[in-house]
Order: C-alpha cells, then sequence, then structure tokens
C-alpha cells in the first residue's frame, strides 16, 4: 500500500513529534508499505523519510520544482517526482496515495488533508483520510466535523472515510479494516 503522509517540513517545539514521526515511518517500513510524501529533507518530513528508508522501505518524494532549485529536496530516496507547482505535486501525492495521513502540521498540512477529506466526503476518492490527533492536535477539527453534522451542512454518511487516530495503534487498526 502507498500510504501518503502529509506533514511539516518544521521539527515542532514537541520532542514527541519527532519520536511519533519516527515509529510511523519505521512501521511504514517494515510493513511492507510504502511512503509517499512531500520530497523534503528537513523537519519532521526529513524525519519519516530516513525512518521508513532506514527501515527498509521505499519512499516516494513528490517536490515542486522550486523547492529542487532551493536545495530542499532529500537525495536518499527511492524515488524523486519533480512538479512544476504545487497544485501538480497535491495531485500527485493523492494520485499514487491508497491511504492518507495527516500527521500534526502546518497550514500546508492543513490545506492537503482538507481537499483529500473534501473528495473522501464526495466519494471522488475511496481511500481512508487518518488525522493522526496525537496529543489532541486535531481535536478541535474533529469538533468542527461534527458541528458541521449539528448544524445540518455534512452528514456522517459525507464524512465516512474520515478517521481519527491517536496513537499508531489506531491507524494500524483502521489501515487493516478498509
Amino acid at each position: 500500500m502507498n500510504i501518503t503522509v502529509y506533514l511539516g517540513a518544521n521539527e515542532g517545539n514537541d520532542p514527541r513529534l519527532r519520536k511519533s514521526v519516527e515509529e510511523l515511518g519505521a512501521w511504514i517500513g517494515s510493513s511492507g508499505n510504502a511512503l509517499v510524501y512531500g520530497g523534503s529533507k528537513s523537519g519532521l518530513m526529513g524525519a519519516i523519510a530516513d525512518s521508513v528508508l532506514q527501515a527498509g522501505g521505499e519512499v516516494t518524494g513528490i517536490e515542486p520544482q522550486f523547492f529542487i532549485e532551493n536545495e530542499l529536496q532529500h537525495d536518499g530516496l527511492t524515488r524523486l517526482i519533480v512538479t512544476k507547482d504545487m497544485a501538480e505535486r497535491k495531485a500527485k501525492m493523492i494520485e499514487l496515495g491508497d491511504a492518507f495521513i495527516a500527521f500534526p502540521g502546518g497550514t500546508g498540512t492543513l490545506e492537503e488533508i482538507a481537499e483529500v477529506m473534501s473528495k473522501v466526503s464526495l466519494k471522488h476518492l475511496d481511500a481512508p483520510c487518518i488525522l493522526y490527533n496525537l496529543n489532541g492536535y486535531y481535536d478541535d477539527l474533529k469538533a468542527l466535523l461534527t458541528k458541521m453534522i449539528d448544524k445540518g451542512l455534512s452528514s456522517k454518511e459525507r464524512q465516512e472515510g474520515i478517521y481519527f487516530a491517536e496513537d499508531l495503534d489506531e491507524i494500524k487498526q483502521i489501515l487493516n479494516r478498509v
């Protein structure tokens, strides 16, 4: 399975983030799955790629040309796909993914997973969309999705396929069910 993971090129200020992203990457690499991600060598992005590779897994990075020009790409990947811009990058990451995970990240992570959530809710994408709710990071988004249902602007059926996982074990359980 190709698991597309969205996450930041920053490290963040909580040491548990790096530990958890390395555990996720080690599991992806050792489980026979492959990682699809944004291709950067920096921060949490670099950490997940390194951990997948160290566990013997394959990693496909997808980077827009302007990142390559700024030398942000990870040079040790199994495969690097260069796109003309961010829109093409997002489309390629969705095209290659069989499952999608949003690790805690910034506005880019939120924007990317929101597109996946929309495609899943419209049934244009038949793949699990998992928000890794590490230490309650996505609690407010979870509450917002519930509010959308409560206000009649969405429904449980529309949100099928969108999951919140508190830890790696829950992620594994979700992926084993689908």
